[in-house]
């Protein structure tokens, strides 16, 4: 990095931090590597949460992407994903006058959130919000401590029900009952291009935009014939406050949501795992991914062509038909696997925070406004060529390629099957599909390391998604030909 800051572009502000983010990220693969000894077929085997904290990489087109700058040692042993320790959360009550409270359709309407202990007489009428042990410490004792001398923010103490942490730092699984909903919660340290704060102002919409992608999914046949759903983000709570100005990392602090767990929603035989552990490897170099493979009793092809069907198609669909992008890279995608190792259907989650409507004539409600994003049509296929080919089965390819599984060619033979199958069967989006042109010669490369290099703190302005792209040249595309 010392050597190609120059050619890189890397600023004197950015520089130390980046470093201090590549060190962080090979010291969590130190640890992760120190960890007992699980291979890949063993791990495939494991349960929902045993793939969460035993797989070793997800997110590989980020170089930096375990920084975590603000957790310390300690911290990493109580918090990291990898640790696979469990977690009470801590809770606080909040003065009404500045909280934000918003819930789905068909969510309990008692007062109570799920988890929270119970209020004291007193503080009747305050709103409970679950806080990240690290975020209390660290951050509002501090940055919030007016609030708690003013009695407008009271220690509740933990909750009664353990947690453990996901892939993305600050969503906890409800490990004492699975069913419940997960909960995401503020968590202001440094990771992957961003502060992971979240906003109240942002909370007030969630419901609303998570209701309205699910009833698209439930009245479209082409999506509820492949078995796609989303997690819903059903409550959300946060504090705004009263003397912080608006927008400012301060006001992103104290907020917190609540998202469907996918266990209620299995059926008999059926059981999960992130996709982001598909890219996992053993010690040895074994793959998870072929050992699902091998373990299904299906033709390396097939099996593939299944998972395709289930987690591409409702991207592609969901691009023609409504001009919809999700971001949907491992970690935001969760695999239904028989006990065999088959897939046959998947979950999308983190939805408000990360899709976005580019056909400007797809209609929103206005509290669903701002989902909608202005994008160049020729970069709308990008939601294919770059989050899903280049970020994610470009790395599945060359790990089936080079352990001999699928050879490279007949993957992406698979692939293009896949599309065109969209395509043969949906012909009143004929134009939409030809327009995105998917089997283009060559795209261009969209250089994500780039982004958190020229600014390692907000890589990408959520309001201008597409302004902060930043392209070299172009990429050959791998389905061409097939």
């Amino acid at each position: 990095m010392l050597e190609l800051r120059r050619s890189l572009g890397v600023s004197d502000e950015v520089l130390p931090l980046y470093l201090e983010e590549i060190t962080s990220t090979l010291a969590a693969t130190a640890f992760k590597l120190s960890l007992p000894f699980v291979g890949a077929d063993e791990l495939a085997a494991s349960d929902f949460q045993s793939i969460e904290a035993g797989m070793t990489e997800g997110h590989p087109c980020f170089l930096a992407n375990s920084g975590r700058l603000g957790f310390d040692a300690v911290d990493q042993l109580r918090y990291a994903p990898e640790a696979g320790a469990p977690v009470r959360l801590l809770w606080v009550a909040v003065h009404p006058d500045d909280a934000v409270r918003a819930r789905g359709r068909s969510v309990d309407p008692d007062p109570g959130l799920p988890g929270a202990p119970p209020l004291p007489p007193e503080l009747a009428g305050f709103v409970p919000i679950p806080v990240h042990p690290w975020q209390w410490r660290h951050r509002l004792s501090v940055s919030y401590a007016d609030e708690i001398a003013r009695g407008r923010i009271v220690l509740l103490g933990e909750g009664r029900d353990s947690h453990l942490a996901q892939q993305s730092i600050r969503t906890f699984f409800n490990a004492a009952a699975p069913e419940r909903p997960y909960v995401k919660t503020a968590l202001s340290v440094l990771n992957m291009g961003f502060t992971r704060g979240l906003s109240a102002d942002y909370m007030e919409h969630t419901p609303a935009v998570n209701d309205w992608l699910a009833d698209l999914v439930a009245a479209d046949a082409t999506l509820t014939g492949c078995g796609f759903s989303i997690l819903r983000e059903h409550t959300a709570v946060g504090y705004r406050h009263p003397r912080y100005p608006k927008g400012t990392a301060q006001q992103k602090q104290l907020a917190a949501l609540w998202r469907e767990s996918p266990v209620p929603f299995l059926r008999e035989g059926e059981r999960t795992a992130t996709m982001a552990a598909l890219l996992h490897t053993d010690r040895d170099g074994a793959s998870l991914a072929a050992a699902l493979i091998a373990s299904s009793g299906l033709a390396p092809e097939e099996w593939l062509r299944r998972y395709l069907t289930a987690y591409l198609t409702p991207v592609v669909h969901g691009l023609c038909a409504y001009g919809l992008t999700f971001m949907p890279h491992g970690e935001n995608v969760i695999l239904v696997l028989t006990s065999e190792g088959t897939p046959v259907r998947v979950f999308f989650k983190d939805i408000a925070e990360e899709i976005a409507v580019l056909d400007p004539d797809t209609p929103l409600p206005p509290e669903v406004a701002r989902i909608r994003a202005r994008v160049p049509k020729e970069q709308w296929a990008l939601s294919l060529h770059t989050d899903v080919f280049d970020c994610f089965l470009r790395f599945l390819s060359a790990e089936l390629h080079t352990g001999g599984t699928l050879h490279q060619d007949a993957f992406w033979a698979v692939v293009a099957r896949v599309l065109r199958d969209y395509g043969t069967a949906h012909p009143e989006l004929a134009e939409r599909f030809s327009e995105l042109d998917l089997f283009t010669e060559r795209f261009a490369l969209s250089c994500l390391n780039r982004l958190q290099l020229r600014n390692n703190r907000q890589m990408v302005d959520l309001t201008d998604p597409a302004g902060a792209l930043q392209f070299a040249g172009t990429l050959p595309n791998p389905i061409t030909g097939h």
